[in-house]
């Protein structure tokens, strides 16, 4: 799902904004990071606006996130899918109970 969604995401990226170096949608992580945790702040806090409203702040950001990683994956030359798949076989060896120290 994630190699379809760069490859769909590869002539959009062209249409809209050419060939932008790869420091913006990095930027936009950063960008996107702050609002997820800003809405999940307001909502733990339970102030400026519904419960509702920052649980569809939050999930928003994650999707952009997921975007602008598969953008930037995508202006480096890497797949996203084959980084996470890779990077999810070795977290999936950690065991924190019973190595407390390294995993």
């Amino acid at each position: 799902m994630l190699r379809r969604l760069q490859r769909q995401l590869a002539p959009w990226v062209a249409h809209n904004f050419g060939d932008p170096p790869w420091t913006q949608p990095f930027m936009g992580v950063v960008e996107e990071v702050g609002e997820l945790s800003h809405a999940l702040l307001k909502q733990e806090q339970g102030i400026r606006g519904a419960w509702d409203d920052h649980e569809d702040a939050a999930k928003d950001a994650v999707g952009d996130v997921v975007i602008f990683l598969a953008c930037l994956c995508h202006l480096r030359g890497w797949d996203l899918e084959s980084i996470v798949e890779n990077t999810w076989a070795k977290v999936q060896e950690r065991d924190w109970k019973a190595r407390p120290n390294n995993g």
